[in-house]
């Protein structure tokens, strides 16, 4: 797979281990609002969603309307950077030293999330990783009109780096969305791991190139 030039790699329990503090939020954010809902069904309604729509389809799914989300949603933001701000965030296993071999390879390595850019970076301030060191660029649900699975934030990352097939690009996640991402992008791989929001059981649904424990054992497949 030599001819892969761009990776497009998701965050939260893809390169980056919070946790699962996201869902957990988003669950206690929803509950003190009057709700019961678990943490495995957000886990399944809700991976890999910009986090305004992940609230809404919840609701609707729950109780048929989402006229709740806007308010959660803002409750949810605000537990969230404070949840973040005491938190230990670590690199996935073995990601730092694959994301520093793709460069050395002159690959372009982009992170794209459903998060706002302000909780992106304070993820990526706390892991102490550098634009143009550990990655190319960072692509976020604020950047786009349509997020996932829409493919615009891949169409965004390829047109920063001049790639005009899609062939040659590889998108990895941990969620089914992050996989319908990639497919409805035309990428050349699709890569869906083990190391974060949903199980194989899950992940087998979008019909993954590779499904691997962690992001580091495509090494071996680049």
């Amino acid at each position: 797979m030599k001819n892969i030039e761009l990776l497009v790699l998701d965050m939260a329990g893809t390169t980056i281990d919070e946790d699962n503090v996201v869902y957990k939020t988003l669950t206690e954010a929803v509950n003190s609002h009057g709700y019961s809902v678990s943490l495995e069904k957000v886990l399944r309604t809700c991976a890999g969603m910009e986090k305004l729509e992940a609230i809404t389809s919840l609701l609707k799914d729950i109780k048929g309307s989402g006229n709740d989300a806007p308010f959660i949603f803002e409750n949810f933001s605000e537990k969230l950077k404070e949840a973040y701000r005491d938190l230990d965030v670590k690199p996935i296993n073995g990601t730092e030293n694959f994301l520093l071999a793709m460069k050395a390879q002159n690959k372009k390595v982009v992170l794209n999330t459903g998060y706002t850019a302000e909780i992106a970076q304070q993820l990526l301030d706390k892991l102490q990783w550098k634009e143009n060191v550990h990655f190319d660029a960072l692509i976020t649900a604020d950047d786009v009109s349509e997020s996932r699975p829409s493919p615009e934030m891949i169409n965004l990352a390829m047109k920063k780096f001049n790639i005009t097939e899609p062939k040659k690009v590889l998108k990895a996640g941990d969620s089914v969305i992050d996989i319908e991402e990639g497919k409805n992008a035309g990428c050349g791989l699709t890569i869906a791991v083990l190391s974060g929001a949903q199980s194989r059981t899950e992940l087998e649904k979008a019909k993954p190139d590779y499904i691997l424990n962690t992001i580091s054992e495509a090494e071996h497949i680049l």
